[in-house]
């Protein structure tokens, strides 16, 4: 099997899986509790949060584990518009673009059903989302404004340190999702205008279900989930232990590995789009050829349709996507493609390959000759 979809998840590396064991047995303790196994429990999690920090240059005070990037997002979106609520603001105003992962475009549909006022921007033909936009959307009412860091479908790395200098100059808060940028490019919030930033532990190796909320210092978030005392009254339920420390573990090798990572990704995802273009006639690339995520591919075949190609491409054992994980199945051309400018019908032609550490060379020859031959069967069917 050849997996380049590492954009849905990776797998987990041998390390953070040995980390992880020793709390799904013999130190099984609740954090919470007092005793022994409890406090190495606890100090496991306090770990585990120092690792994430390292990584993002920030105290590790600001770091809160939850289940994911949904998670998160839905934390930030949610609580800046009840506190404005709270405050009198009877239809706040929340600033986004119309490339988002659904955890923030759906929050926002649900934010409006409550009276939210939300600002879909538009991004021009590479996805970019144009920060004079950002500051022209802004009105006296707005509470929020919420840009991703990087596209999940198209990798365009977007502008969010003169977004976020725009919102510090404005006096409103910027929250970024940085599922897809997390651990993959350098990020560094101690520079970085960011007040909270959404990240998951499935996208860098680690397990699945948790995740992390970055809060600045000095913000107040009430609670997303209410309950106990967990995550320093900020967000109650028994820590997932295991979870956490597979996270910590992942983060821990990410910013060891980070900038020899980047130039192999980089330079294996270039060979792979050059020989795309160059090899197969009318194939056509989205997102900025240079201001991209080292690992993403995303390419059309127009008149084609993209399940197609998947299913070819599976039954010749080699694992990809059309587009996001989180909207698999949906008949909907995608709405990142869409926003770019492109037609439904092209936007069905969408494939995208998101390679790993572990992608090779050779992985990517035989994609790109499995690739030829299911093109040219498609078009003449």
């Amino acid at each position: 099997m050849i997996y380049l979809d590492n954009a849905a998840t990776t797998r987990p590396k041998k390390e953070v899986i040995e980390a992880m064991l020793p709390y799904l047995s013999e130190d099984y303790g609740n954090p919470s509790s007092v005793y022994q196994m409890g406090n190495a429990a606890k100090a496991a999690i306090t770990s585990a949060r120092q690792k994430a920090a390292s990584l993002l240059h920030i105290p590790a005070t600001s770091i809160y584990f939850t289940s994911g990037g949904s998670e998160s997002d839905n934390w930030v979106l949610q609580d800046c518009f009840h506190r404005a609520l709270l405050h009198g603001e009877k239809h706040p105003h929340i600033i986004t673009s119309s490339i988002e992962h659904p955890a923030i475009l759906n929050t926002c549909h649900f934010l409006e059903e409550l009276g939210a006022q939300v600002t879909y921007l538009p991004v021009d033909s590479n996805g970019f989302v144009n920060p004079e936009d950002v500051k022209t959307a802004i009105r006296p009412e707005t509470v929020l404004i919420s840009i991703m860091t990087a596209n999940n479908e198209i990798g365009t790395i977007e502008p969010i340190h003169e977004v976020g200098e725009i919102a510090k100059e404005a006096g409103i808060p910027f929250h970024t999702d940085a599922v897809q940028a997390f651990g993959q490019i350098p990020m560094d919030l101690s520079e970085l205008p960011v007040d909270f930033l959404s990240a998951s532990g499935h996208k860098i190796y680690g397990p699945k279900g948790v995740g992390l909320l970055y809060i600045r210092e000095g913000l107040s978030v009430r609670s997303l989930i209410h309950g106990g005392g967990q995550e320093r009254n900020r967000r109650a339920g028994t820590e997932n232990v295991a979870g956490i420390v597979g996270f910590g573990k992942a983060c821990e090798l990410a910013e060891k590995t980070l900038a020899e990572r980047m130039e192999q990704e980089s330079s294996l995802s270039d060979y792979l789009i050059e020989r795309l273009l160059s090899e197969i006639p009318g194939t056509r690339l989205n997102g900025d050829s240079a201001k991209r995520l080292p690992n993403n591919v995303n390419v059309i075949f127009p008149g084609l349709r993209g399940e197609s190609i998947l299913i070819s491409l599976d039954i010749m054992g080699i694992e990809a996507s059309s587009g996001s994980a989180c909207t698999a199945g949906s008949l909907d051309p995608s709405h990142v493609l869409l926003a770019l400018g492109l037609s439904e019908e092209e936007a069905r032609g969408e494939l995208r390959l998101t390679l790993s550490d572990e992608t090779t060379k050779e992985e990517i020859d035989t994609t790109v000759n499995a690739l030829k031959k299911i093109v040219s069967r498609l078009s003449k069917s």
